[in-house]
C-alpha cells in the first residue's frame, strides 16, 4: 500500500491537459464580460487558483509523488451560460502528470464559482443551475 514505486523509471518529458466545465446563469456570465463581479475579476484570480492547486496537488492527493512542474498554464472559454476552463501541466518526471492538470481544473472552476455564488443564488440560497462538470483528461503525452 501507499505511493508507487517509480525509483527505476526514467524521468522523461511528460505533459498532460485536463479540461472542465462550470454551468452559470447567462446573467451571472454577462456580469462577468462586463467586468461587474464584486469580488473582482474571477478568470485571473482563477488563473492563479489553478496553477498554485497543480503545483500542490502531492499535498492534496496522498499517493501523488511530488513532482517538479516546468510549466502550468490555465485558460479559459467564456460562452453564453458556462466557462471552460483547461490547464496544460509540463514536467520532466518519473511519473505523469495527469493529477496535476485535473487538479487545476478543479480548483480555477471551484474559484470562479465562490466569486460568482452571489449571483447565482435563488431566493432560497441555492445553486438550481449552477455546477462543474465534464472535468477530464484531454490527453497526455510522455517522451
Amino acid at each position: 500500500m501507499g505511493m508507487i514505486d517509480v525509483g527505476a523509471k526514467p524521468v522523461i518529458k511528460r505533459e498532460a491537459e485536463a479540461a472542465g466545465v462550470i454551468h452559470l446563469r447567462t446573467e451571472t456570465v454577462a456580469a462577468l464580460r462586463r467586468g461587474e463581479i464584486r469580488k473582482g475579476d474571477p478568470l485571473p484570480v482563477a488563473e492563479v487558483a489553478g496553477m498554485t492547486a497543480a503545483k500542490q496537488t502531492h499535498l492534496l492527493i496522498p499517493h501523488c509523488h511530488q513532482i517538479l512542474l516546468e510549466t502550468v498554464s490555465v485558460r479559459f472559454d467564456v460562452r453564453d451560460t458556462s466557462v471552460e476552463a483547461r490547464c496544460l501541466v509540463r514536467a520532466e518526471a518519473k511519473t505523469g502528470v495527469e493529477m496535476e492538470a485535473l487538479l487545476g481544473v478543479a480548483m480555477a472552476l471551484n474559484t470562479i464559482w465562490d466569486m460568482v455564488k452571489y449571483l447565482e443564488k435563488d431566493p432560497q440560497g441555492q445553486y438550481p443551475e449552477t455546477r462543474i462538470d465534464d472535468i477530464r483528461v484531454l490527453w497526455k503525452k510522455k517522451g
